[in-house]
């Protein structure tokens, strides 16, 4: 029988080659949001929709007024970094994010007609600019201080609350589950406790 050949899976490197991390921790996620909402509008929201969704800055810009959803409270993207066009996927987010959009971009007005009308239109350098000044003003230095370091903090923020692992998969848009399971790396597991639960209370 003839075996295919399978690649191996590239797993996320959450610190640099100085073991500094490339994720931002929760402190460092809320401290960056409260920084934001000092600024301008525009700004602000975009800072939250990376924070609370884990999209690419890419992915962020090119949402467009029909996929927000402000019934159901979810943003759906566009995975971009796919080999084919049109591969979408729906992330949740808190509703006062939803207020926020709908505050600052006038979202529910909007959503009819909005297909081809994005939130944002600044180019892709413009806006990593400003979530990086952002990032200074709230004090964040580091390789974590970017936008990716948002969506690596989203990724590790949610294994923490023990988002399950295949949903973690949907909402970021990885190919495999070994990718996702990357965020798993970060948190330590205390073996004995977790063996403890497959126990019966005594040795038969």
């Amino acid at each position: 029988m003839t075996r295919t050949y399978t690649p191996p899976t590239r797993l996320i490197a959450l610190y640099d080659a100085a073991h500094r991390r490339k994720f931002l921790t929760r402190a460092e996620r809320d401290g960056f949001l409260r920084t934001a909402a000092t600024g301008l509008g525009e700004v602000r929201t975009l800072c939250n929709v990376l924070a609370y969704t884990g999209c690419y800055l890419t992915e962020a810009l090119e949402l467009t007024y029909d996929r927000v959803d402000a019934k159901r409270q979810t943003l759906t993207f566009e995975s971009l970094r796919k080999r084919q066009a049109g591969v979408w996927r729906t992330v949740p987010v808190p509703p006062p994010l939803i207020d926020l959009l709908d505050e600052v971009h006038n979202v529910r007005e909007r959503r009819g007609r909005g297909r081809y009308r994005f939130l944002w239109t600044w180019s892709r350098t413009s806006a990593w600019r400003k979530v990086r000044a952002v990032m200074a003003q709230a004090g964040i230095a580091g390789p974590q201080a970017t936008s990716l370091g948002l969506r690596h903090g989203f990724g590790v923020i949610a294994v923490e609350c023990d988002v399950p692992l295949t949903l973690l998969q949907q909402w970021m848009g990885h190919t495999s589950i070994e990718i996702t399971a990357s965020y798993a790396q970060t948190r330590p597991y205390d073996a004995q406790t977790f063996a403890a639960r497959m126990w019966s209370d005594r040795v038969h």
